[in-house]
């Protein structure tokens, strides 16, 4: 399993929200770049950014930051966040991100993601957000009524890289992963899991280990110091 520092933009800093909500801001890291610059001295296997701006408001609004972030760290970087047209994607792509990431387009037009995905084989990840058991959409301000295993359904067969599984409850709240959601996910998506939400320790990692997943996100915990990035890659990936 991979281990993979997250960094959310909004209103030009690296922060980390209570559930995602706007109103509830967790800590500011300060500069994206500089909070990039910093996990990528670890050698992670991958970073994960997230324009928060854009999932709020529907559309990329840090992209500048994020190409800077992407042309800085030697780490492959997987971008989400407001990437809801084809041309969103590919520029991003353009600007040298590994993988895009996509979740309310998903929710709304399975097929749009279905094809993006045939155009990039193994580049678009679907981010698959879940509150109270149906898909949250909109930078998660809204809950479809969309059952996730649904749209899994509806997706298989697509190219994609993988599903990104987030428990909205426990993000950003150091309260540990979902464990049992997270294993049917892992049992059920046919896609590799990279999990999300809720860890705060070595511990909770090694347990999304055991189950399965294929990587981990990790964000509040690095930042507050509940987690060290450098001995959790060298016990959860060996290295």
């Amino acid at each position: 399993m991979i281990v993979i520092p997250a960094v959310d933009i909004r209103g030009g800093s690296a922060v980390r929200l209570v559930q995602g909500r706007p109103d509830r801001l967790a800590l500011d890291a300060g500069s994206p770049l500089e909070a990039a610059l910093r996990w990528d001295a670890f050698r992670p296997a991958r970073l994960h950014v997230v324009d928060l701006d854009g999932a709020f408001e529907g559309r990329p609004v840090n992209m500048e930051l994020v190409g800077r972030i992407v042309s800085s760290v030697k780490a492959p970087v997987e971008v989400g966040g407001g990437i809801r047209t084809r041309e969103a994607a590919r520029e991003y792509l353009g600007l040298g991100a590994s993988r895009v990431v996509l979740g309310t387009r998903a929710a709304a037009e399975p097929e749009f993601v279905r094809e993006l995905a045939r155009e990039f084989p193994g580049r678009v990840s679907l981010g698959l957000d879940v509150s109270g058991g149906r898909v949250a959409v909109k930078g998660w301000a809204e809950s479809s009524a969309l059952d996730p295993f649904e749209l899994l359904e509806a997706l298989r067969g697509a190219p994609l890289a993988e599903v990104i599984y987030t428990d909205v409850s426990r993000d950003g709240m150091l309260s540990g992963p979902g464990l049992d959601s997270t294993r049917e996910f892992v049992e059920r998506s046919g896609l590799p899991v990279i999990a999300s939400g809720g860890v705060s320790s070595l511990d909770d990692l090694e347990r999304l280990k055991a189950l399965g997943c294929f990587g981990a996100i990790v964000g509040r915990a690095l930042y507050a110091g509940t987690l060290d990035l450098a001995e959790a890659i060298s016990q959860i990936e060996g290295r």
